[in-house]
Order: C-alpha cells, then structure tokens, then sequence
C-alpha cells in the first residue's frame, strides 16, 4: 500500500527554522501534486504549501509566504518543506500529503489529495 511518512518536526523557539520531510513508498513522486497541510488544536485544516511533481510550480498559504519552501529531490523520492523565521503561530501538526494522479492544476483543497502522513509536531515558542 501508499504510505507517505513525514519527519522533522520539533520545538524551536521563534525566529528560528526547521526542514520537514516527506518520503512516499509504494508511490513515486513524478505525477501530480504534492502538499503540506497542519492543524493546531481546535482547529482546521490548513493548506500550507503544494508544488506540482509536473511542472514544479507552487502555491503557498499568505500566512507562509516567504518564510516557507516546499521542494522536492525526485532522486531520492522526497519533498520538503524549509521552514524559517517560524512563529509561534505556525505551531501544529503538520502533514504530507499526495494526490493520486493529474486532474488539474494544484490547489490547497485537502479532498484533492488521497494520500496522507502520519504528520510530524511543530511547536514554536
């Protein structure tokens, strides 16, 4: 089966910065889109960032706009997410998440992607 597992979260005071990691097994990131999304408790899903395997264009949140990037390495199967100048307010679990195959340009719609990590906390203070 699919399984997208996210690692490099952690606490790290304001200001400072962290580089999440996305690997996907039985799935390859070639062909679609590719995403972050977090949720803090009490409340929703957020899209984060998502970058197209295709074209590699990307689209990011306003609230991450640069300070966040979303990349990927094809040869090792990976994507990341740089993230700097971190807030408290970007504390949240943050999860990967991929779309099964092409069907239109990449948005930050969860019901888009099909498949989704574990996520990885990150906590700013």
């Amino acid at each position: 089966h699919v399984q997208l597992v996210e690692s490099g979260g952690g606490s790290v005071q304001a200001g400072g910065s962290l580089r999440l990691s996305c690997v996907a097994s039985g799935y390859t990131f070639s062909r679609g889109c590719v995403a972050w999304f977090r949720q803090a408790p009490g409340k929703a899903r957020e899209g984060v960032a998502t970058i197209s395997t295709v074209g590699g264009g990307t689209i990011y949140a306003d609230s991450v706009k640069g300070r966040f990037t979303v990349s990927q390495d094809s040869a090792n199967n990976m994507v990341y997410l740089q993230m700097n100048s971190l807030k408290p307010e970007d504390t949240a679990m943050y999860y990967c998440a991929a779309r099964a195959q092409w069907f239109g340009p990449c948005i930050l719609k969860g019901s888009d992607f099909r498949y989704w990590g574990q996520g990885t906390q990150v906590t700013v203070s």
